[in-house]
Formats: structure tokens, C-alpha cells, sequence
């Protein structure tokens, strides 16, 4: 099997390079490389060169956008999308065959992307808050699960698919972003009838934000679109999991309300944050065990109260008062 690897990114940059050497280092070698710059430098030659890479501009246009250039331009059997400031195990491809190879059915597969070991601390605590037990069944995408399963809602940054099955439902063809890995998954399971496939490992690296502020900015575009989606694509974001942040928010805000108009309904209140501070520092127990590190997972307690609150209050904006969510870079 041929893969086109295929990376969007808005200009060449440090991460793109990690990405391309570490590709270059695959056991699989029957693959080529495709980024998709805004625009081209005035070595772009030469920068294909040393990238070892296909370098396509797009303009400047949302990720989704340049992932479905790959139509035009990819030559692989599968597309293996990853983000520039990813990279993959060395048996990255390897392991994706094993499922695709021998079966019509499985149109893609996706697997976790963990925090690569050279991040720095604060990047290593915004990635082991998604390790959280509070997390839900989120923590499979950041952390590798027990157990192959079939899953209809994967990320773009560790997803390969079928480059027909891609054609057929159009590509990701959306106007949002981020999101726009989720009604492509949906295309795939409800229009398609075939199946997505989580593997544990198949593992990519993912960089991640670098400070609180950045952390939050990262998780309030999560809820914003979650929040919306949950309305408009109900069918694999309606789901109560979903629904816990924004009810801990109202139970934040009315039950502050509450305490200051019948001061017996106070002691209620503190009890029950009292239980979910409670919580909250018990799950330290197994982010620790994750990342072998005390202060990383105690740094995480208050990332993940604050990631709780923030992920509700702008799942709440998206879920009631959003009325149409397009990328402001348009399709």
C-alpha cells in the first residue's frame, strides 16, 4: 500500500521540520510527504529538498481546506493525516496496514497522541490534564486504551483513511474549524456505513500549548464547537458526557445565587464543591501514575479545574447562544 502523508500548516516552521525527519525515519518507506503552506517561500526547491516533501501553497484557507487538496493532489491508496507539530512512532504505518490492508470495511483508523518527552513542564501539565479519569472517555485519545474499538468521532492529528472512501463522502468539506474532523466522521459511519477503528498503537507525539493561557484558548474552541455541534450534528455530539462541564457551571453560578438568597442552601453548596475538589485531587493519584512526575500531576489540578469551567461555559455559548460557527478563513 502507498500513503500520502498529507500536513497542513500555515508557513514552514520548526515543528514541520521535526515532523518531516521523524517521517523520514518510518519503517514503512512506501509513503510520500505533501504540506500545504499558504504560500510558497523563494526556496521552496530547496525546501522540498531537505524536507523531503511535496510543497503545495493553498492560500490562506481553514486546515480543512488544504486536507481536502489531498484529492487533487495525493497519489497514496491511504491518506495519513497528522498536524505539523506531530510526529509518529517509527511503526506508524506498519500498524495502520495491519487493519486496512485486508479490509473494505474499515475505511480509517485513528490512534492517541501522547505528549512527546522533550515538551517543556507547563506543556507536559496542559497534555496530562487530558489523563485526567475526569476526562471520560476522552483520555483514550491522549493516552493509549486497552483495547481495539470502533469509535465515530476521531481528531485530524493521528487519522488515516482510505484515499477512495475520503473521495467518495467529498472530504472533510466543511466550514468549520476545529470540528471538522467530526463530520467527516460522521460522513464516514452514516453515509458511508463503514467503520473507524481506534488502535492504541498507533501513536503519534503532539506538542502541546505552552502556558495556561494558551491551554484554555485550546479548550474553549473545543466547547465552543462541541456545544454547537451537539445541536447541528447531534448524532455523535449530543452525548451526556458532553453535557457534565456545562451542568458544573450552572451548578457553580445558581448555586452561588442560591447561597446568597437562603443561607441554608450555602452549606449544600460548599459540600458539593467540597466533593468535586475531593475529586478532582484523588484523579492526581492516576495522572501520576501516567506521567511518573508529582509535580506535573499536581501542577494539573488547578489546569483542570479552570479546563472544566472554561470547557462548560463555552460549550454553553455554542449549545444556546451560537447561530451559525464557520471559520473565519471560509472553505
Amino acid at each position: 500500500m502507498f500513503y500520502s502523508i498529507i500536513i497542513p500548516v500555515q508557513n514552514i516552521n520548526d515543528y514541520i521540520r521535526e515532523t518531516c525527519s521523524r517521517l523520514e525515519a518510518l519503517d514503512h518507506k512506501n509513503f510520500e510527504i505533501l504540506i500545504f503552506p499558504d504560500s510558497l517561500g523563494k526556496n521552496n526547491e530547496e525546501m522540498e529538498r531537505i524536507l523531503g516533501a511535496k510543497i503545495v501553497a493553498s492560500g490562506k484557507v481553514s486546515p480543512a481546506v488544504k486536507r481536502d487538496m489531498a484529492i487533487e493532489y495525493a497519489r497514496g491508496d491511504i491518506l495519513g493525516f497528522i498536524d505539523d507539530d506531530a510526529y509518529p512512532e517509527n511503526n506508524w504505518l506498519n500498524v495502520a496496514e495491519q487493519h486496512l490492508k485486508n479490509n473494505n470495511m474499515i475505511a480509517a483508523v485513528g490512534g492517541p497522541q501522547l505528549t512527546p518527552p522533550n515538551d517543556s513542564f507547563w506543556q507536559k501539565v496542559s497534555g496530562a490534564v487530558f489523563l485526567s479519569p475526569l476526562s471520560g472517555s476522552a483520555r483514550i485519545r491522549y493516552w493509549p486504551g486497552k483495547k481495539i474499538q470502533e469509535v465515530d468521532d476521531w481528531p485530524s492529528v493521528n487519522f488515516l483513511i482510505r484515499r477512495d472512501d475520503f473521495k467518495k463522502i467529498g472530504g472533510f468539506d466543511s466550514d468549520y474549524w476545529p470540528g471538522e474532523d467530526t463530520k467527516l466522521c460522521l460522513d464516514v459511519t452514516r453515509k458511508l456505513g463503514k467503520k473507524i477503528l481506534y488502535i492504541p498503537n498507533l501513536i503519534v507525539y503532539h506538542h502541546r500549548r505552552t502556558g495556561l493561557r494558551q491551554h484554555l484558548k485550546q479548550i474553549g474552541n473545543y466547547g465552543l464547537h462541541r456545544g454547537y455541534f451537539a445541536k447541528k450534528l447531534p448524532e455523535t455530539s449530543k452525548k451526556i458526557i458532553y453535557f457534565i462541564p456545562p451542568v458544573f457551571v450552572v451548578f457553580i453560578v445558581s448555586g452561588i445565587i442560591a447561597s446568597f438568597l437562603y443561607k441554608p442552601l450555602a452549606e449544600l453548596f460548599l459540600f458539593g464543591l467540597m466533593i468535586y475538589v475531593l475529586t478532582v485531587l484523588l484523579t492526581t493519584i492516576s495522572v501520576g501514575g501516567k506521567v511518573k512526575n508529582l509535580l506535573i500531576s499536581v501542577a494539573t489540578i488547578p489546569y483542570l479545574i479552570l479546563t472544566h469551567i472554561w470547557y462548560g461555559v463555552k460549550f454553553i455559548q455554542g449549545f444556546v447562544f451560537t447561530t451559525t460557527l464557520k471559520s473565519k478563513l471560509g472553505k
